[in-house]
């Protein structure tokens, strides 16, 4: 289990990381990308972390599993001591999954893992059947590294799959572009990830006449994040550096 006492300081030291890589930022980039969001990753965390760090001004969190993030949205620890917690789904998100992610809609931000037509036709229509009010907030994964092991879009597909969801999918809104990345081994040097996920947003922006700011970015987690921050990420997906290293059921 987490040790309790040690989220809260671990939220200001990240928070903090966070705040001196913005202001190593390109003039070009402080002026373009607002301050990074921080998303608490608390998967395989329980209940009792997500309160703790939400009670330490924390409101983003993150998810990889549906079942685990229903369970969580439902739990009513969590709803009763975290009225304003919204809750980002950042795993690979099955078709046959979707009804049951939906179900938490009410908290539920955005889902950062959207990589395909087939997945964005699945939320859409379940969305309408469910008669939503409002559109749900939608990033597309882009699978930079071109890994098998890894989710995502391809480059090359990104605008296709960017019009169709503007054009097709009236319940969804997109919010942005997401990547997980390969491992940087490159600590000193820019991540050719991050460098591809922001020129596919500028590509992407102009070719619909948006402004470059109309799509955010989701990258970097633990042990990339000041990095990404520098890049230009306007969504971060930490967990073990706030929660601690994570503990899986043998």
């Amino acid at each position: 289990m987490s040790d309790l006492s040690t989220i809260g300081g671990n939220l200001k030291y990240v928070r903090d990381k966070i705040a001196a890589a913005a202001e190593l930022r390109s003039e070009e980039l402080q002026k373009l990308c607002p301050a990074p969001k921080l998303v608490a990753v608390s998967k395989t965390k329980p209940k009792e972390a997500v309160v703790e760090a939400y009670q330490n001004g924390q409101r983003f969190f993150g998810e990889n599993y549906v079942q685990e993030l229903v369970e969580k949205a439902n739990s009513s620890e969590i709803k009763e001591n975290c009225p304003e917690i919204q809750w980002h789904f950042i795993g690979h998100l099955q078709r046959s999954k979707v009804p049951k992610l939906v179900s938490i809609i009410d908290s539920l931000h955005v889902v950062e893992t959207v990589s395909s037509e087939k997945l964005a036709v699945c939320l859409n229509d379940t969305l309408k059947k469910k008669n939503v009010q409002s559109p749900l907030n939608v990033f597309i994964q882009v699978n930079t590294s071109g890994e098998e092991s890894k989710s995502g879009a391809s480059p090359d597909n990104l605008l296709e799959l960017v019009k169709f969801i503007l054009e097709k999918c009236p319940n969804l809104k997109l919010k942005g572009l997401m990547t997980i990345g390969a491992i940087d081994s490159s600590p000193e040097l820019a991540n050719d990830d991050f460098k591809l996920l922001y020129n596919l947003r500028e590509e992407v922006c102009k070719e619909l006449d948006l402004e470059q700011n109309a799509l955010e970015l989701s990258m970097g987690m633990s042990g990339d994040f000041e990095k990404a921050v520098i890049m230009g990420s306007t969504n971060l997906r930490i967990g073990s550096t706030i929660f601690g290293a994570r503990q899986y059921k043998v």
